[in-house]
């Protein structure tokens, strides 16, 4: 007496499973795909738990340029301490939270650590001389990006203006109107403005506008 499945093709299902048990050498592909699996997501983490590691208030201080320099300026003001105890250390300000723009900061980061094998900024003297174009390319990127970091704590959706003082009113109610961002106002907040500052300023916003006004 025949089976009624002879000759019939096996489902596309036991096919698939076939597949997954036919062995490949000595492994079969399906523990090649599982071993890959669980593989890529420990690469994965670690990864991530190097990435996070970069991002923490010890690693950049691990440079003595940052730590001998603008971290003490940092030290004292607002975004250090406070009446709320709520801190914004370097990468709160620095780098971005969303991780498209975290991994084009850190190969943007590749070329300060070129600087830091140079030696470029390893002594105070280097450091001042190079410190408007220091900031200025701070500013630049800060204004590029809207004062991305800046509004991970700060947003004028969230200001209730009647709890601030009469001029921080007036400037916060003319910025939202006028479509200016954070860094427009607040330079020098946690670190000591450099020399020429306020030319590069007005330099700064006269090319910004003008490249902006073409477009």
């Amino acid at each position: 007496m025949s089976n009624d499945t002879d000759g019939k093709q096996p489902s596309l299902m036991c096919q698939a499973w076939e597949l997954l048990r036919k062995p490949t050498g000595r492994w079969s592909l399906g523990a090649i795909l599982i071993v890959g699996f669980a593989t890529g997501i420990m690469f994965w983490g670690g990864f991530n738990w190097a990435m996070e590691l970069t991002n923490t208030e010890a690693f950049c201080l691990s440079c003595h340029e940052m730590e001998q320099n603008v971290y003490r300026e940092y030290r004292g003001t607002i975004h250090d301490q406070n009446r709320s105890g709520v801190r914004a250390t370097c990468p709160d300000c620095h780098v971005p939270k969303p991780w498209i723009y975290k991994m084009k900061r850190k190969i943007q980061a590749s070329n300060e650590v070129l600087h830091k094998i140079l030696g470029s900024i390893d002594t105070r003297e280097k450091f001042e001389a190079k410190r408007l174009d220091l900031a200025k390319n701070v500013w630049l990127a800060m204004k590029e990006t809207d004062s991305r970091e800046c509004r991970n704590c700060h947003t004028f959706s969230a200001f209730d203006l009647s709890r601030q003082q009469k001029r921080a009113q007036i400037r916060h109610d003319e910025a939202a109107e006028e479509g200016k961002t954070c860094i427009d106002c607040h330079k020098g907040v946690a670190h000591k403005l450099p020399d020429g500052a306020f030319n590069a300023e007005r330099e700064m916003n006269e090319t910004w506008n003008a490249v902006h006004k073409k477009k």
